[in-house]
């Protein structure tokens, strides 16, 4: 594994960068791309408005929790997630936006409406604009994934149309002292592949093959990009999804917080996870060889990160 990711530029030749894009996952899961197309005013915009709602009293980010919501919508208080496995909870809080649906839609039963903040103007049309660009940013990178695996270049499409994504705004708060645990435990993203914003900060770190771990540090204006369960799942581990980590800042920045703006992208509820046949041979026998919808995936994973 290499000292650091290269970025890989989105105008490339199609074949050019699904062959990085697709190496670098490989390699190590994760990958950083440059010349993304998301607008800089737009995420400027939206990330103003998420830093307006977590200045926000404490009692009245906590009215924007939904009981029972397993965290899918709206508001997480600080402390309450934490890592598959873990014994100390995230010093994190987060809002989240999920996909809009129609009346009737079939999938409204696995997917909530979106709840938005009344005390911030502008809150509603900024952060789903955000989505949606992030939305159709994901389906570039798939179908330079499905290149890479030598599938259909449209075949990723139907599995994540109307999917239950996730756009996560992330506000990990000044530390006070020696706080016990740190920003973001060691943890693999339950989705298909997520898209981030934020990580020029240090902090984020992925773990390698060796067990030491790699510093993410993307140059500006890029977006990291990392495998999820799910296509680590599909691909049989040929994509892996790698541990990653928040690392607490050093003491001379520990008095400044931290924003991020991931965006979990996920299959369809009802899609069916079953290994790729192309991903299974002699050398590399079934992982998983009993299928899984993707919603019987994340309410499972779900109860193991405590949200639901």
């Amino acid at each position: 594994m290499s000292a650091a990711i290269e970025p890989v530029s989105l105008k490339e030749a199609p074949d050019v960068f699904a062959k990085k894009l697709g190496d670098s996952f490989v390699s190590t899961g994760f990958a950083i791309v440059a010349d993304h197309g998301l607008d800089p005013v737009l995420i400027e915009r939206a990330l103003d408005r998420f830093k307006a709602f977590f200045a926000l009293p404490d009692e009245v980010k906590r009215g924007y929790k939904i009981p029972g919501g397993g965290g899918q919508r709206a508001y997480t208080p600080f402390g309450t997630e934490a890592a598959k496995g873990a014994d100390k909870v995230d010093l994190k809080e987060f809002w989240h936006v999920g996909r809009n649906l129609p009346p009737g839609h079939p999938y409204r039963a696995e997917m909530a409406d979106n709840v938005w903040p009344q005390e911030i103007e502008g809150f509603e049309q900024d952060t789903y604009a955000l989505y949606e660009a992030f939305d159709a940013l994901g389906g570039k990178i798939l179908t330079a994934i499905a290149r890479y695996l030598k599938l259909p270049d449209d075949f990723f499409a139907p599995t994540v149309a109307n999917g239950n994504s996730i756009l996560r705004a992330l506000h990990y708060p000044p530390l006070q002292g020696k706080p016990e645990g740190i920003r973001a435990e060691a943890h693999e993203d339950i989705n298909t592949i997520t898209l981030l914003l934020g990580a020029e900060e240090a902090g984020l770190q992925a773990k390698k093959r060796d067990g030491t771990w790699l510093d993410i540090n993307p140059p500006p204006n890029c977006v990291v990009v990392n495998i999820g369960d799910m296509l680590q799942r599909l691909t049989n581990g040929y994509l892996p999804s790698t541990t990653h980590r928040v690392l607490n800042p050093s003491a001379e920045r520990a008095h400044l917080p931290r924003y991020s703006i991931p965006f979990f992208l996920h299959f369809a509820p009802d899609y069916l996870i079953k290994t790729l046949p192309s991903c299974v041979d002699a050398e590399h026998p079934e992982k998983w060889p009993t299928p899984i919808t993707a919603q019987e995936y994340l309410n499972e994973r779900l109860r193991e990160i405590r949200l639901a």
